[in-house]
């Protein structure tokens, strides 16, 4: 499965955004869809991520309770809604997707396209 992630831009603090990330292949719903940041200066990161088999989701500390992670197995899709964005926030964002329910490691994921910008003013 290849990804494509979509909807970044620049947007003030308290904004929202939403991405989304657009898979090729046919079994793209036996795969855990994970949503990654890689910010200037730091390590790439998991934000979020929902599970091929119960749908059940994960958020980072950094966003939970702000970012809602969804996808759309009939149109091969994934979405991140991100509301109340902070500065913090700004980065590339990538989706990726596992074969494993409960992935939560960079390398546990594959499929990576190219990413989306999301730049937050203060």
């Amino acid at each position: 499965v290849q990804l494509q992630a979509s909807g970044g831009g620049l947007v003030q603090a308290g904004d929202s955004l939403r991405l989304s990330c657009a898979a090729s292949g046919r079994t793209f719903s036996l795969y855990t869809v994970g949503w990654f940041r890689l910010a200037p200066g730091k390590e790439r990161e998991l934000v979020s991520s929902i599970s091929y088999r119960d749908r059940s989701t994960y958020y980072s500390n950094s966003v939970k309770g702000r970012f809602t992670i969804s996808r759309d197995n009939a149109k091969n899709m994934a979405y991140l809604q991100m509301d109340s964005l902070k500065p913090e926030d700004t980065g590339v964002y990538s989706c990726a997707t596992s074969g494993r329910s409960r992935a939560r490691d960079v390398y546990e994921y594959e499929g990576w396209g190219q990413g989306t910008l999301v730049t937050v003013s203060s």
